[in-house]
């Protein structure tokens, strides 16, 4: 158990923490649900209970929602001015780095992910992420026009939308969370987020932190409850300006759909099946490792896990054999087992969805390599899989398993057409990777492929400053950079006669 691995002092903290009842933030007071109804979060490592929170429904959000929009008519954020409110998410950042340790033992917690892991998920990618998205407050602004009239004069500006209704996933859950907040107070909106309900831990802590760093009642408030009863009730809310969401491509529709009646803007971050392409000259001392942790990380629960690998041929075999052993060389077990690599899924019927494919795609001719089984102990646990003899018609290889499970196949033809043809036979265009030394190949494959992000000759690191985000199937808007804060802003005209 963590108590033996992290200090006395972080421990009981965390205990503390876990053992009073975890409420909503509406308008700055943490409340219980209007109902009374409360929910419990599992450790997937031992599916039992690690602490209760509150279940909110649709009263909650109705409140949480009106005292969201409240705070952005009457100007509690915009009204501050833009140094004030600078500092405030510079206070925050602080406030994350300084408590990386028990940030990182929550969501370890939560999600199942090794400890190691959650302190990288929890860390500068957030905290720096922050500072970065900080130092945007009062430096963006709109143009000047000139105009075919002597006497006028034409200019736009850039202005926050209103009141947002951020929806994040399971598997990062305060990375998540930055991604969505920051950017739309950084815009100058007020939000409002439902945290999926498998993992509410770290999302009710931000909370905390971000009232202790300034931000003033309402402009950030929290309902924990069920995707179908809060999440809904969010979507459907017309006092919601904008919905952003990062989840499954089914729920991006369903959201879309509902979306229409009062037209709210909307960014989806949705589903993957991103193709890696490992050219014969490539670099494969740096390629295997590189693409294993690609799709082993976090149990293959990853957006843009690379699960369809093309190899070619020449160099098919040591690829796939190289991949293989470090599946077979990687430690599966809880969060808190010295030298763990990957954790468990996140629920029961995470694990069912996930055999379920390698058994569908066994049934299909497929051969495992290694893996391909669930692990005999109390959680959710499978070991990672890898795949070989599998084709474009199998479900494995066409949907998003969201699990550690990669299917490996020959590359068949190396004309630049052909492999862009491959890599876009499937509805999702979120991520790809190019595995090689030929920097006209890379340019050429890389310009052919549709989606939102292509990576050369590395793994799935995401900067603070480049924009993410899907075509297709995976998505509207991007997230980070200078994109993803004009994705909570509207622009307006004003033409002026002297």
């Amino acid at each position: 158990m963590y108590k033996d691995i992290v200090s006395e002092e972080l421990s009981r903290k965390v205990e503390a923490y876990l053992s009073q009842p975890l409420k909503l933030l509406i308008g700055g007071r943490w409340v219980e649900a209007r109902s009374g109804a409360v929910m419990e979060t599992l450790n997937p490592a031992t599916a039992q209970p690690i602490a209760t929170f509150a279940l909110g429904g649709a009263e909650d959000v109705d409140l949480a929602v009106r005292a969201a929009r409240e705070a952005f008519d009457t100007g509690k954020w915009t009204g501050m001015s833009f140094l004030k409110r600078q500092e405030c998410l510079l206070r925050l950042a602080d406030m994350i780095e300084a408590s990386v340790d028990e940030l990182a033992l929550l969501e370890s917690l939560d999600i199942g992910a090794p400890l190691p892991r959650s302190r990288a998920s929890v860390g500068a990618v957030n905290y720096d992420n922050i500072r970065y998205l900080a130092g945007w407050i009062g430096k963006i602004g709109g143009e000047t026009f000139e105009t075919a009239q002597p006497n006028q004069h034409a200019f736009s500006s850039l202005e926050p939308l209103g009141v947002v209704a951020a929806i994040t996933p399971w598997n990062a859950p305060l990375r998540s969370i930055v991604n969505k907040v920051v950017p739309a107070l950084v815009a100058g909106c007020t939000v409002v987020v439902k945290p999926a309900e498998f993992s509410p831990l770290t999302a009710i802590r931000f909370g905390q932190m971000a009232q202790e760093a300034g931000i003033p009642d309402g402009v950030l408030n929290i309902v924990t409850g069920l995707g179908t009863v809060a999440g809904q009730a969010l979507v459907d809310h017309p006092l919601v300006d904008k919905i952003t969401f990062t989840g499954s491509t089914a729920t991006g529709k369903s959201i879309v759909r509902a979306a229409a009646g009062t037209l709210k803007r909307v960014s989806l971050e949705l589903g993957g099946k991103s193709p890696v392409f490992v050219f014969a000259d490539a670099n494969l001392d740096v390629a295997i490792p590189t693409i294993a942790t690609g799709i082993f990380n976090n149990a293959g629960q990853m957006c843009v896990a690379g699960s369809r690998l093309y190899v070619e041929d020449s160099v098919f075999d040591r690829v796939v054999e190289g991949i293989a052993d470090i599946a077979r060389k990687t430690k599966v077990g809880t969060q808190f087992e010295e030298g763990v690599a990957m954790g468990p899924v996140i629920s029961q019927g995470q694990l069912d969805k996930v055999t379920r494919f390698i058994a569908g795609s066994q049934a299909d001719g497929a051969t495992v390599v290694t893996g391909g089984e669930r692990i005999d102990r109390q959680g959710y646990f499978v070991q990672p899989t890898v795949l070989t003899g599998t084709s474009r018609d199998m479900a494995a290889v066409r949907e998003e398993i969201f699990g550690p499970v990669l299917c490996a196949m020959p590359m068949q033809d190396s004309d630049i057409d052909s492999l862009a043809a491959v890599a876009n036979d499937t509805e999702f265009g979120l991520a790809a990777f190019i595995w090689t030394r030929d920097l006209g190949v890379a340019h050429k494959l890389s310009r052919r492929i549709r989606s939102g992000w292509v990576r050369v000759n590395g793994g799935a690191n995401i900067e603070h400053n480049v924009p993410f985000g899907g075509q297709k199937q995976s998505g509207w808007g991007r997230e980070r950079g200078r994109d993803g804060i004009a994705a909570f802003m509207e622009r307006k005209a004003v033409l002026m006669d002297f």
